[in-house]
């Protein structure tokens, strides 16, 4: 039987689940980006439960993939305040720390979320 070969993301993704888990004090912030949009989550993984979740599908924000990614970081950090989490975990999920995976992260800490 031939073995699968698992994409750099996966394996970048598998390496950073090892180390970090998301509590209802300070839940885990997953990205996942796909050619077109974005979609953002905190996830508290004591309780396999999704407090809050949010993607760029049913908005309609104009701009580019980028500059919606930052809107939808800072409309998620707002949401997050409003069910008072001020602390999260960032998990990029396997993605490189550039591009939409940074604007989503600076716009939650415009608006005040700790990582």
């Amino acid at each position: 039987m031939k073995k699968l070969k698992l994409s750099p993301r996966k394996i970048r993704h598998k390496k950073i689940r090892k180390k970090i888990k998301g509590t209802s004090f300070c839940p885990r912030l997953s990205v996942f980006r796909s050619n077109k949009h974005i979609f953002i989550q905190l996830i508290d993984d004591e309780k396999g439960k999704t407090i809050i979740s949010i993607s760029d599908i049913k908005k309609k924000i104009k701009g580019n993939k980028t500059e919606i990614a930052k809107k939808m970081g800072i409309e998620l950090a707002k949401m997050a305040k409003e069910k008072k989490v001020v602390r999260v975990v960032f998990d990029r999920g396997g993605y490189k720390y550039h591009g939409r995976i940074k604007a989503v992260a600076e716009g939650m800490r415009e608006e005040g979320l700790n990582f």
